[in-house]
Formats: C-alpha cells, sequence, structure tokens
C-alpha cells in the first residue's frame, strides 16, 4: 500500500511484516505543459528534467553523486537508468536504483533532487512526481506530487536516511535553483 507523501512527512521503509528494503528505486515523473501556438492550438514542448541522488556522510559531506553524468555510485550501490530529455511517455521518466545494504556505511543520507537542465521553471511542468518503489516486490511505498507550480527551475525532492538499522524516507519538497545538483548543494544542505 502506497503512502501519498505530503511536504515535511516522514515514513519508515521498514516491511510491513517486518524486515526491512534492501533494493528500493526511486522513480521521477513528469510531462510538459503544451505552450499555446498559433490559433490557440497546444504546441508541445521539450522539458529536460534530471534527477539526482546525492549521498551525504555523518558530518554532511557530499561523499557522491549520481546523476546523468555519473550514473553510478563509486562503490555501485547507486545506479541511474539513463537521462530521458523530454518527459515523454508513461510512468516513470527517469528511475534511480538503490541497493541500501550496499550502500558504504559512512553515508547516513540519500537526498534526491530534480532539475530543469533546459532552464525552464516549474510552471511548465505538469503531472510531476517522485515515488519510491520496493525493488524486490515492485510496489510503490510511497509518492510525492511534486506540485504547486512556480517560477523555481529545481526542487529538493526527498531523502532516505538511516533509521537505526533501517531506512526511512522523509518528503521535503524544498523549490530552488539551479541546472544541476551542484548548484543546489546550498539549498540541501539546509535538509540535511
Amino acid at each position: 500500500m502506497s503512502i501519498s507523501l505530503q511536504k515535511g512527512q516522514k515514513v519508515s521503509l521498514a516491511k510491513p511484516g517486518g524486515g526491512t528494503l534492501t533494493r528500493v528505486r526511486m522513480g521521477l515523473g513528469w510531462d510538459a505543459v503544451a505552450k499555446k501556438g498559433l490559433f490557440g492550438k497546444g504546441k508541445a514542448q521539450s522539458i529536460d528534467l534530471d534527477a539526482s541522488c546525492l549521498l551525504f556522510d555523518g558530518s554532511g559531506n557530499l561523499a557522491d553523486s549520481v546523476w546523468f553524468r555519473q550514473l553510478r555510485s563509486k562503490d555501485g550501490s547507486v545506479q541511474h537508468t539513463g537521462d530521458n530529455l523530454t518527459g515523454a511517455g508513461e510512468g516513470d521518466d527517469e528511475v534511480i536504483n538503490v541497493d541500501l545494504q550496499g550502500v558504504p556505511a559512512n553515508v547516513v543520507q540519500l537526498v534526491f533532487t530534480v532539475n530543469s537542465f533546459t532552464g525552464q521553471d516549474f510552471s511548465q511542468i505538469e503531472n510531476a512526481f517522485c515515488r519510491l518503489v520496493d525493488e524486490t516486490t515492485g510496489q510503490e511505498i510511497a509518492r510525492y506530487d511534486l506540485s504547486g507550480s512556480g517560477q523555481h527551475n529545481a526542487q529538493i525532492m526527498a531523502k532516505v536516511s538511516r533509521d537505526g538499522e533501517g531506512w526511512s524516507m522523509t518528503a521535503i519538497g524544498a523549490t530552488a535553483t539551479g541546472r544541476t545538483f551542484q548548484h543546489l548543494l546550498p539549498a540541501v544542505s539546509a535538509h540535511l
């Protein structure tokens, strides 16, 4: 059963029957709003949103990053499946897979961000969401709708944090500005 998260809400990633999740998938989906063309016809536009996963240690230092220019973490526990340049199609447009058991012990938080590489702001994006899926069962665990169109072109979506022996997910939903994750680091640090 999926939980629809609100901004700031936290959910444990412990399995309902006991135990903890071992492999998860963070999916990002979006559609571009059709621009008004000649005679009021909608004209498709191409918007390149990019999902990134930032790995932080217990001191808040960036230990590694996974994004469209580095599709795999140094240790291999986090993998991006590839860059979608348009958002066309149904379901997850970009996917980041995480082997939670393989995440290095010094990494305590995984922060997922999204930014518009092409620079359009979120007022030109619709049906945007991020979701966490249990890779072993294919079941959606949590979903966060990236609603609230605005003049920002990036968002700090969510973080997955070590929580005792397991993990938890917190929906952040903070707006930011930047075309790559490097531009978002000052804004991300406020949520560690």
